[in-house]
């Protein structure tokens, strides 16, 4: 089968206080702000790694969408609480330092970096919504 040319543009992560998630994406993991679109906690902002210009995360605030319930914005706050709503998996080529960098910002460590028993090595974060924000070694450093 050949491709089809399909890419990730971007993925969506839920926020719930967008200055805390600015400082972690931002800040902690070195992503320039690519749009910061509404006001107060109702904000959708697009980051990206600056040398990746064509991927993007969008923080979105959860449950803004006008056909979820409010039944269902509470199990969403629920399991953002939990931190069992959101994640993603990152790379970097050199771990250790990555982790050191996100760390120093003062980012909830979760995991530091760890040999995995299947063959690969990562850490991992929690963001300040609850989205856990694992990082793998990928390439030499």
């Amino acid at each position: 089968m050949i491709g089809m040319g399909i890419s990730i543009h971007t993925a969506a992560l839920p926020h719930d206080d967008p200055e805390a998630s600015l400082a972690f994406y931002r800040d902690g993991l070195g992503f320039e702000v690519r749009s910061d679109v509404g006001q107060g906690r109702m904000r959708w902002i697009t980051v990206g790694p600056a040398d990746q210009p064509e991927t993007s995360i969008l923080l979105a605030p959860p449950g803004a969408d006008p056909g979820v319930t409010e039944d269902e914005r509470r199990t969403i706050a629920a399991m953002m609480a939990k931190g069992t709503y959101g994640w993603i998996l990152l790379a970097s080529r050199d771990l250790d330092d990555t982790f050191e960098k996100v760390r120093s910002s003062g980012a909830e460590v979760v995991q530091e970096p760890t040999d995995q028993p299947y063959g690969t090595r990562d850490c991992a974060f929690r963001d300040p919504a609850g989205n856990m924000v694992r990082i793998q070694q990928v390439g030499g450093v």
